[in-house]
């Protein structure tokens, strides 16, 4: 797969221009399949907000999609893997929100889609938050709200680097380069703080970022 990790989305014209290049056509001929999963794990997640990010003016499903449709990962182990899979194989993107990004592992794992990652190469993964900290090693107990049922379950570890999102949003005063340095400092391994004008794309062994706001990376 082609990743577009985001903190807060398609934002800006040059995070939208990204998803553009990795799409490989308009996305006004792109079909998506939007996941929300992961917002049932957090607590800060309701069934209004979860309403809102599937389906408000703000939403990635609003992004002018040739056909999206919301694809739930905890609905599929009672499928059978012939009925979905290939809506996955058909999507052009999967767009995965934010949430818990241990949560939403565990539903990637227990769903069967971890097993369809090798068969996705031109699939766009588009995340969101919790939706791209999903695809990196760790977290940090920092984001931890869920506790998966099997110790040390952890997300997925396709990329090398960890993410700590949204940095200096207004209402999230613990979401600085202070609070996200100090959260470096027991993550192993390289990581990225970034805000939500920034992405960062990831195309087989090649990472750039792609901001119009501010990010740094640390160690």
């Amino acid at each position: 797969m082609k990743l577009l990790l985001t903190s807060g989305g398609v934002t800006n014209p040059s995070i939208r221009s990204a998803l553009v290049e990795l799409l490989g056509k308009p996305i006004e001929a792109a079909t998506a399949l939007y996941i929300p999963t992961a917002q049932y794990g957090h607590p800060m997640c309701t069934p209004d907000v979860t309403l809102r990010a599937t389906a408000g003016p703000q939403s990635m499903t609003a992004l002018g999609w040739k056909s999206v449709g919301l694809f739930e990962l905890t609905a599929l182990p009672s499928m059978q893997g012939e009925r979905w899979i290939p809506w996955v194989q058909a999507a052009d993107a999967l767009l995965v929100d934010g949430g818990d990004a241990t949560y939403l592992a565990h539903w990637i794992r227990r769903s069967g889609l971890q097993s369809l990652f090798p068969r996705l190469e031109r699939t766009v993964w588009v995340g969101v938050s919790a939706g791209s900290m999903v695809m990196t090693p760790r977290i940090g107990e920092e984001f931890e709200q869920w506790t998966p049922p099997s110790p040390g379950e952890g997300t997925l570890g396709l990329v090398d680097f960890s993410i700590f999102p949204h940095l200096d949003y207004p209402t999230f005063p613990e979401n600085t380069l202070a609070h996200a340095e100090r959260w470096a400092e027991h993550i192993d391994g390289p990581a990225y703080a970034i805000d939500d004008q920034t992405a960062i794309r990831v195309v087989g062994e090649d990472v750039d970022l792609i901001s119009e706001g501010h990010w740094k990376r640390l160690e």
